[in-house]
């Protein structure tokens, strides 16, 4: 499985917009383990701690600091590096954020999508992936998962502006098929995993509560949420770049990635377990948030799409996730070599979709 990807991406020129970020950092991580010739593209302002800063990913890939809302900055970043292919992650990525500052959450999701997008426009590049959310749906609060064919919406700043995001990158497929790389995006449900320092996170508030033995307050508790682990909704974005530049006509499309559990997971469940699995601790709802009637309060997805097209589906339940992601932070807060612990994960996300015997663990990467 190892050789397989690395046959693919080994050698290939990968662009990673946001790449400091969470995913942006396992992303990048992965990558170089995969011998890729990455350059990341971030902003500077990192705060402490940081997953790239403690992977020590500066000295492994070429780290460029910039800023996506400046078009010029960006053409002269491609013009550059030429990559064979971006993975757009780039982005104001919490909601409460995006409600204290809309137009930065505007300019940032929106128009920084668009000025890569221009950028591309006429460029050496195979492929793009943009990452958006789970969240670019019209909220219905249905049952059932949201399908790709389901239409775009938006009731808060965050959710607005990652639809732009989509209907974008849509516009500039469409209007200049002849000048553009393979244009695809990828919703991906919530991304659990180690390394998250984000505040008004669920589970990046459970770790730090726990750690200072203070109860973790949930500001919703009954919100439900596709939770997903990062390194499959990650493995999902490999295997749609490597068929992007493949079968650029089969996959220049949206794809969802969402966990196995269609139904969601309730917030006070995933603390719960958490709590179980750390040994100690509580929660209890929030007293000082106000409830927001803007934010989704259940939100499903179904990734029947991706295990069709791409033969892709999660290897690990939601409860594997938590557990991956409680040894990780465990490692973190005894003072542990974290990136050790995260290499052991990517070796062990191999090892996991192999045993669980997944399609995607023999062939799929060789179609």
């Amino acid at each position: 499985m190892i050789e397989e990807i690395r046959s693919f991406y080994k050698g290939k020129k990968v662009l990673v917009t946001g790449h400091t970020g969470f995913k942006g950092s396992w992303l990048t991580l992965w990558l170089t383990l995969l011998k890729a010739d990455v350059t990341g593209f971030s902003l500077g302002n990192l705060e402490e701690p940081n997953l790239f800063s403690l992977l020590k990913l500066e000295k492994k890939i070429d780290h460029r600091v910039g800023d996506i809302t400046h078009l010029a900055e960006l053409e002269k970043l491609i013009q550059s590096v030429k990559p064979d292919i971006v993975f757009h992650l780039a982005a104001e990525a919490l909601v409460f954020p995006s409600f204290q500052d809309p137009v930065k959450a505007f300019n940032v999701n929106a128009m920084g999508s668009i000025n890569l997008l221009q950028a591309l426009k006429g460029s050496d590049s195979k492929a793009a992936l943009f990452i958006t959310t789970d969240k670019v749906y019209e909220n219905k609060n249905w049952d059932y998962g949201y399908r790709e064919i389901d239409s775009l919406g938006g009731k808060d700043p965050y959710s607005a502006s990652k639809a732009m995001s989509e209907l974008a990158v849509r516009a500039y497929r469409e209007s200049f098929k002849e000048s553009m790389p393979a244009l695809a995006t990828a919703r991906a449900g919530n991304i659990i995993g180690g390394g998250d320092f984000s505040k008004y996170r669920l589970l990046p508030d459970c770790f730090r509560s726990l750690s200072r033995k203070e109860p973790i307050l949930i500001r919703s508790p009954n919100s439900v949420r596709p939770w997903l682990y990062v390194l499959d909704a990650l493995f999902g974005y490999l295997l749609l770049g490597k068929k992007l530049i493949e079968q650029p006509n089969s996959f220049s499309d949206s794809f969802n990635f969402g966990p196995l559990e269609i139904k969601g997971v309730t917030a006070k469940e995933l603390a719960q377990t958490v709590i179980n699995l750390w040994g100690n601790g509580s929660w209890i709802q929030d007293p000082s948030f106000k409830e927001n009637t803007k934010e989704m309060k259940t939100l499903r997805l179904s990734f029947d799409k991706a295990a069709e097209k791409l033969s892709w589906k999660p290897s690990f339940s939601w409860i594997d996730a938590v557990k991956e992601t409680t040894r990780w932070y465990r490692e973190f807060y005894d003072k542990g070599d974290v990136e050790e612990v995260s290499i052991s994960q990517i070796e062990s996300f191999y090892e996991q979709a192999a045993e669980i015997d997944l399609s995607f663990a023999r062939s799929v990467l060789l179609k």
